[in-house]
This record gives C-alpha cells, structure tokens and sequence, in this order.
C-alpha cells in the first residue's frame, strides 16, 4: 500500500556538501544565525517525524540521526522530547491561530449582524487551507503532524490552547448566522467540520484508492473550493423541526 510521499527535511550542510567547489561561498555567519538555524533544521525534522510515528514512536536520537547531529545539541537546545514535542506545535499552530482569528474579525467587522454559515466557515478553514498550499512541503507535513496527534491527550492539550479562542470566535459567528439554532447543534456542527479537516490534513492516500485517482490527498486546493460550501449545507440541514 502506497502513502502519500512526505518531504523528509535534510540538513543545509548535506545541500553544500554536494555543491561543486567552485559554487561554494564563504559566508561568515554569527552564532546567532547558526543557532536559530540549527533549531529550525531540529524543528523541521521532527515535525516531519512526530507527523509520521508520533510523539511515543520518536526518540531524540531519531532527530538527531535525521539531521546529522550529535544528540547532546538536541538536548541542548531542547531539554527533553515532550519540549522539543511542544516547539514543533507551537512554531506553526500561532501562525494558524492568528491568521484565522484575523479572518474572522474583518469577516464578523464586514458582515456586522448578518453573517452567513458559508462566509464563516470560509475565513476559519480556506484561511488555513491557504497556509498549507502556500508554505509547500513544511506545512504540509505539519498538516500530518496536527492531524496525527489531534486526538492524542499530549496532542488535544495543546490544540484546547492554541486553538479554542479561534474556533470559540467561529462558534459565536455562527450562532449569530443561525439565531434559531440549539448550542447544541451548532458545537456538533463544529465537531463534523473539524473531524472532516483533519481526516484531510493527515493525507492518508485513502480518497485517491477510492476514486481510482480521480482525488489526491494533497489537493488542498480542490478541498478547499468544496469544504466550506459541504459543510455549510450541513449546518443548515440542522434546522430546528
């Protein structure tokens, strides 16, 4: 069975090192610089790691092999798994919340009291969905990582704090679309929506056996064109009888 390829990051020197002489450059860089690009290369690695064993099937001395380090720098840098665990989620998970909160106050400032489900949905998942497209083969590979470890009690404890002030500003949008709707059935219809995203973000290459390749898991683009307008349909279908 065939998975979809991830991008393994490699090390910058392992790029150099296979540069002809004569295109090499010296380049004198402070420590400071280093650092932060050994920390990114560490982060880079393990987000990839964690995204495809999780946070129990990964040892700092995987990461470190992967980069072509000694693991003491690891430990250096980060003072055990569960640190360097948090660092991964962190890097990219405020960069997601921040952007989608953005979305939703200019959306909920244009639309004042006449939101719709439809145009919620759209500035909480194709403002995220955009990130992935854009950021190439390192978000993505996040994308797996935050899909992987969601229900993971190490996972969903750092998605209730980097995530529910976001997702709490989408649920009083939509109570506000649909004033006759129950709580309950607008929290449920969040629990189908973040289900959906996530069983997309882990691209599990499953859809594309099912259709015979007519969908691939990395078409982030074609989901996004579909997910709001499916998901909204589904709220709407919630309506009180």
């Amino acid at each position: 069975m065939e998975l979809p390829r991830l991008w393994v990051p490699t090390p910058a020197a392992k790029f150099e090192d296979a540069m002809p002489d004569t295109k090499k450059k010296r380049v004198v860089r402070s420590k400071a610089d280093q650092r932060a690009d050994s920390i990114e290369q560490i982060l880079d690695v393990a987000e990839y790691l964690f995204s495809r064993n999780g946070l129990h099937g990964v040892t700092l001395r995987d990461v470190a092999k992967q980069v072509g380090i000694h693991t003491t720098l690891v430990h250096y840098y980060f003072k055990d798994k569960q640190h360097l665990f948090e660092s991964v989620f962190a890097r990219r998970a405020g960069v997601s919340s921040a952007a989608r909160m953005t979305a939703l106050e200019k959306y909920e400032a244009e639309t004042g009291d006449s939101p719709t489900v439809e145009g919620a949905l759209r500035a909480f998942l194709d403002t995220d969905l955009d990130l992935y497209v854009a950021g190439g083969e390192n978000w993505m590979n996040y994308a797996a990582f935050g899909a992987r470890v969601s229900n993971t009690p190490e996972g969903a404890a750092l998605m209730d704090v980097y995530f529910d002030p976001v997702v709490l500003k989408l649920v009083g949008i939509l109570k506000r679309a649909l004033p006759t709707y129950s709580d309950e059935d607008i929290f449920w219809g969040y629990h189908f929506v973040t289900g959906a995203l996530m069983n997309t973000l882990a691209r599990t290459g499953r859809i594309d056996r099912l259709s015979g390749g007519l969908c691939h898991s990395d078409d982030f683009t074609a989901v996004r064109e579909r997910m709001a307008r499916f998901m909204a349909a589904g709220f709407l279908s919630l309506k009180p009888r």
